[in-house]
């Protein structure tokens, strides 16, 4: 596949200065190492950051603790919460190109998907102001001579910490009912893409200002996960951890905040089935296919890496799949004709590379793709060409560890019970799609098969109001819906009395 050289186009810098992070409402250099920001596209460098370090998490915990404590934010009523929401979603709107194309400099996303994912974070603010300001608590059935009542309270601080795929839309996802619940949040970026999360992070703090609200209320915190994100784990004045990214991190997080007593919640890895059963629409499973995995450059934790396929349609579908995956188009964010844009970055591209090597180790068929696109265009950019496979049974690696990237591993099946059998047999149990004209053989799928979320003739759709996590390896814990912003607080109980008579016990 080849394309025209791509025009460059000026990528605007990020409204925060390249070498500041936000410490407590306060912008400065990071007292970490310095890491060279980079263009997947083109391998230039965007921005020398100077990143957090241990020291930088306590300050901003120290602050964020104080600030959460302040009556101008511990006493604001759900309402005054709400507006706040409601002002950053209007900010994220009016500045919306601009954080979609810086998006698109760092990632390497298409504009078409960075703009969908800052108008995403939008309406995460919106939809969770409108569910704080409109959150009951209860009353309790009484059980004697008491009125009882349920309610709840922020925690303090809490810790949000976010991988590099669709930080703005992740970082919307965590803040949103954090800030919602009451509490003061430290948000660590991926130390590959920052400069969306501190662009965010200065409209966030802007707001604050105008409201006049604690501008410790926010830190932006970027660096590696060994030392920013251990130190804000380990942080005694951090009450709470949101989590999402790998399975290894997410375990070595759990390991620390059960020693803390601390709740987390963890959105981990992937390997999910996507299922074409024998009556299957063609087109539409075809094109959902290719959008599971190949979308987002196959790096999304749902991406629909594993392909199952009824053995009678086996050979026309994959055959079909892999002529539509040839023509599937390659280039820069930036093209507005691009459906596969690079990898993230260069180190990541080359392990994807590397485990098609490994596939082809264990046997597997490269039906198409395998390889980097030739082509001036690509040379200094990190792509890989969408890659299919097939031949190798369910229990190798390649079709067992998520690869996150635009790699599919086709497998035919011989009934519902051997379906099922091999879709299970993962750690991973986050997504799934099911492809069927049958709602009954759908529904006992969906019901069948080990998966947070179940798509049935669609894929990667997502809405606010719904909840997502994952079984099994996948992770702990959802995000969304109007008990994601409860998952940000902690309950209390209230017993009044209704009698004038002392306790009996003390007479």
């Amino acid at each position: 596949m080849t394309v025209e050289e791509p025009a460059q186009q000026r990528v605007p810098a990020p409204e925060s200065t390249p070498d500041e992070i936000l410490v407590a409402g306060e912008w400065r250099r990071g007292s970490g190492d310095p890491v060279e920001i980079t263009d997947p596209a083109t391998g230039r460098t965007l921005a020398v950051l100077a990143n957090a370090d241990a020291g930088d998490v306590d300050e901003a915990a120290r602050h964020a603790a104080r600030a959460a404590a302040e009556p101008a934010w511990r006493a604001l009523p759900a309402h005054g919460r709400a507006r706040l929401l409601h002002r950053i979603a209007e900010a994220l709107d009016t500045g919306a190109e601009r954080l979609a194309t810086l998006q698109t400099a760092e990632t390497g996303k298409t504009l078409t998907e960075t703009r969908a994912l800052v108008a995403s974070a939008a309406a995460t603010f919106r939809y969770t102001a409108a569910a704080v300001e409109t959150a009951e608590e209860a009353l309790t059935p009484a059980r004697g001579d008491c009125l009882t009542m349920s309610r709840y309270e922020p925690i303090g601080v809490v810790g949000a910490i976010n991988p590099w795929n669709s930080p703005l839309a992740s970082d919307a996802q965590k803040l949103a009912p954090a800030l919602a619940a009451g509490n003061a949040v430290l948000l660590k970026p991926a130390a590959w893409t920052p400069l969306g999360s501190l662009a965010l992070g200065r409209l966030i703090a802007r707001t604050l200002t105008e409201l006049r609200l604690p501008e410790g209320l926010l830190s932006v915190l970027p660096g590696p996960g060994r030392v920013v994100g251990d130190a804000l784990v380990r942080h005694p004045q951090v009450g709470r951890i949101s989590f999402t990214g790998g399975t290894r991190t997410g375990r070595a997080i759990a390991h620390a905040a059960a020693e803390k007593l601390m709740p987390v919640s963890l959105e981990l890895g992937g390997k999910s089935p996507t299922v074409v059963l024998a009556d299957a629409d063609l087109e539409q499973a075809l094109a959902g296919v290719l959008f599971g995995i190949f979308s987002s450059t196959g790096q999304s934790c749902v991406a629909g890496s594993r392909l199952f396929v009824a053995r009678e349609r086996y050979q026309e579908f994959v055959t079909a799949l892999v002529g539509r995956a040839r023509k599937l188009r390659i280039g820069p964010g930036t093209d507005p004709g691009t459906q596969v844009a690079p990898l993230v970055h260069h180190a990541h591209r080359d392990s994807v590379a590397a485990y098609v090597d490994l596939a082809r180790a264990e046997g597997a068929r490269v039906l198409c793709g395998g390889t980097v696109p030739d082509g001036d265009a690509y040379r200094d950019g990190a792509y890989y060409l969408p890659t299919v496979l097939d031949g190798l049974p369910n229990s190798a690696r390649t079709c067992q560890e998520e690869i996150f990237g635009p790699v599919l591993v086709a497998l035919p099946f011989d009934d519902e019970d051997d379906l099922v059998r091999q879709a299970n047999d993962s750690v991973y149990g986050l997504a799934c799609g099911i492809w069927t004209r049958d709602h009954r053989a759908a529904w006992r799928l969906a019901r069948r098969i080990d998966a947070g979320t179940v798509w049935i003739n669609t894929y990667k759709q997502f809405s606010a109001s719904t909840p997502f996590g994952g079984m099994k390896d996948s992770g702990l814990g959802r995000e969304k819906g109007r008990d994601g912003i409860r998952a940000y607080q902690r309950q209390k109980s209230l017993y009044w009395g209704l009698s004038d008579a002392p306790l009996p016990w003390a007479q």
